[in-house]
C-alpha cells in the first residue's frame, strides 16, 4: 500500500456501518424524493430512462420509444398533455416564466393560444410561421412542450379554477436552504426531446413568442442517458450512481390514472385530464459522496449500488423486506435508509418520479463551498426532481416530510429550488392549451 492509500483508507471508512448506526439518529435529516418513493411488497414496470429497443446493429440512434429519432413523434393534441406519462428522452428543458405585473385576462389568452400553436408545428416536425430557421425544426425527436401554470394565471384568468394545493410548499426547515432563484413562477414551459439541437431551436421559438409578455424566471437544463444507449425499459441512473425511480406508476395498467390522474381513494384531479407537478432542484454534493465506500452508500440508500435491488432482495423490483434482522439483530434496511423513509404509509402515497440530472461547468476545481452556490470551484451538479401527481399535499408532502425528518441521504443533498404546478389537461385541435378556463 502506498503512502497515499494509507493516508486516503481512513477516510474512505468514514461511512462504515458501524459509524452510521452510531451517528444516523443524529445525521442531518430530511432530504430529497430523487432517489424513489417505495412501495413495501409491490413490484412495478418502470416508466424508465432514454434507452431504445436495445436492438443490436441498427445503425440509426433510436429514441425511447423505439422508432429512428429523426421520424420519431409525439402527438400534441389529446386530453392529456404529453411530456408526463411519455416516456422521457434524453434531455429535458424546464423554463420558469414571470409575467409582467400589467398583464390581463385577454392577454395571457392571447399568449397561450400562440404557444400552443407553436408547440403544435415543433412537436410535429414543423416550423412555426416566424421561424427563421425552419431547417432545424424538421427533426422532432420525440420533442415534448408541457404547459404548467402558478397562480398568477389564475388569479388573472379564473380565480375559482385555482386548486386549493396550488402553492409553495410547505417549509422543510431541516434541510431546505431554497433560493428565489428556483422558486415560484407563474408559467412553465417543459420541453423534452432525445436531441438536443430540435430541444434548442424549439427553447428558442417559445421564448420569442413570450417576449412582450413577460421574462425568463429560470431555465433549469437536465439530461439522461443518451438515446440508443440503454435497453427499453431500463431505470436512469442519477450523478450518485445510484437507479433513480425503480417503482414508478405505469400506462400498461391503471396505476397512472390512479397516481397522476386521480382515479383512486382519497383523490380528485383538480380538472379532468388535468394533475400537478413539483419541482425541486437538488444539489448533490459529489465531492464528499466520492469519500463513501461502497458498504457506506448501500447502507445509506438501502439499495444495492450495482443493480438497485433492496438489501433483502436481489433483483431492483425485488419487494422491500424492513423487518429483516441481521445475525446480531440489527435491522437490514436502516431506520434512516432513504428506502425506508421513503416507502409509502398510505395507498396513496405514490407519485411519478421523471427526474432529470443536471450538471453546470465549475469555473475552478478549488474545493467544495457552501452547497447551492454560484461561486467558482463549486461542484453545481444535482438532480432536478420532477413529481407528478393528483394531489401534491396529499400524496408529495407526507413522503418528503419523512424524508426531511430522517434519511441519511441528507447528508449529502441540499434542495435548493422549489416550484408547484397546476398541469392543465390536452386540448382539442382547434383549441389551445388552458382554453377551458376562459369559458367561465
Amino acid at each position: 500500500m502506498t503512502d497515499d492509500q494509507k493516508q486516503s483508507a481512513p477516510r474512505r471508512s468514514l461511512w462504515s456501518r458501524r459509524n452510521l448506526l452510531i451517528g444516523g439518529a443524529t445525521a442531518s435529516a430530511g432530504a430529497v424524493a430523487g432517489v424513489g418513493v417505495e412501495l413495501a411488497g409491490r413490484g412495478g414496470t418502470r416508466e424508465g430512462g432514454s434507452g431504445g429497443d436495445g436492438n443490436e446493429g441498427n445503425p440509426q440512434a433510436v429514441a425511447s420509444g423505439g422508432a429512428p429519432l429523426a421520424s420519431s413523434r409525439v402527438e400534441f393534441h389529446g386530453k392529456r398533455q404529453a411530456g408526463v406519462a411519455t416516456p422521457a428522452p434524453a434531455y429535458g428543458n424546464f423554463i420558469g416564466l414571470r409575467l409582467r405585473d400589467s398583464i390581463g385576462r385577454d392577454d395571457i389568452k392571447r399568449l397561450l393560444r400562440i404557444l400552443s400553436e407553436d408547440a403544435r408545428a415543433l412537436m410535429s416536425g414543423k416550423a412555426p410561421l416566424n421561424d427563421q430557421e425552419p431547417e432545424l425544426a424538421e427533426i422532432s425527436a420525440n420533442l415534448t412542450v408541457t404547459f404548467g401554470f402558478g397562480e398568477r394565471i389564475f388569479d388573472v384568468v379564473n380565480p375559482q379554477g385555482k386548486p386549493t394545493w396550488l402553492k409553495p410548499l410547505p417549509a422543510f426547515d431541516k434541510i431546505d436552504r431554497l433560493s428565489d432563484d428556483w422558486g415560484p413562477a407563474d408559467l412553465l414551459l417543459q420541453l423534452c426531446c432525445d436531441d438536443k439541437v430540435t430541444l434548442a431551436h424549439a427553447q428558442r421559438m417559445l421564448l420569442k413568442d413570450t417576449r412582450s409578455f413577460g421574462s425568463v424566471h429560470w431555465v433549469q437544463d437536465g439530461f439522461r442517458n443518451a438515446a440508443g444507449s440503454l435497453k427499453k425499459g431500463t431505470t436512469m441512473r442519477n450523478l450518485f450512481g445510484q437507479i433513480d425511480g425503480t417503482i414508478n406508476p405505469t400506462t400498461e395498467d391503471s396505476s397512472m390514472d390512479e397516481v397522476v390522474y386521480g382515479n383512486m381513494d382519497g383523490l380528485k384531479p383538480w380538472v379532468d385530464g388535468g394533475t400537478s407537478l413539483v419541482i425541486r432542484r437538488i444539489h448533490m454534493n459529489l465531492d464528499t459522496w466520492d469519500e463513501v465506500d461502497g458498504p457506506g452508500r448501500e447502507d445509506a440508500v438501502g439499495r444495492k449500488i450495482s443493480n438497485g435491488a433492496p438489501l433483502t432482495g436481489s433483483k431492483e423490483t425485488d419487494p422491500v423486506d424492513l423487518s429483516a434482522k441481521t445475525p446480531i439483530g440489527f435491522p437490514v434496511i436502516a431506520e434512516y435508509a432513504h428506502i425506508r423513509r421513503a416507502t409509502a404509509k398510505a395507498p396513496h402515497e405514490r407519485i411519478l418520479r421523471r427526474p432529470y440530472n443536471y450538471d453546470v461547468p465549475v469555473s475552478h476545481a478549488s474545493g467544495l463551498a457552501e452547497a447551492g452556490s454560484t461561486t467558482g470551484g463549486v461542484s453545481q451538479t444535482g438532480l432536478i426532481f420532477a413529481s407528478y401527481q393528483t394531489d401534491p399535499v396529499k400524496q408529495f408532502v407526507p413522503i418528503q416530510q419523512r424524508l426531511a425528518d430522517l434519511d441519511m441521504l441528507n447528508t449529502w443533498t441540499v434542495p435548493i429550488g422549489s416550484a408547484v404546478f397546476a398541469i392543465p389537461p390536452g386540448c382539442h385541435e382547434d383549441g389551445f392549451i388552458g382554453d377551458f378556463l376562459f369559458e367561465a
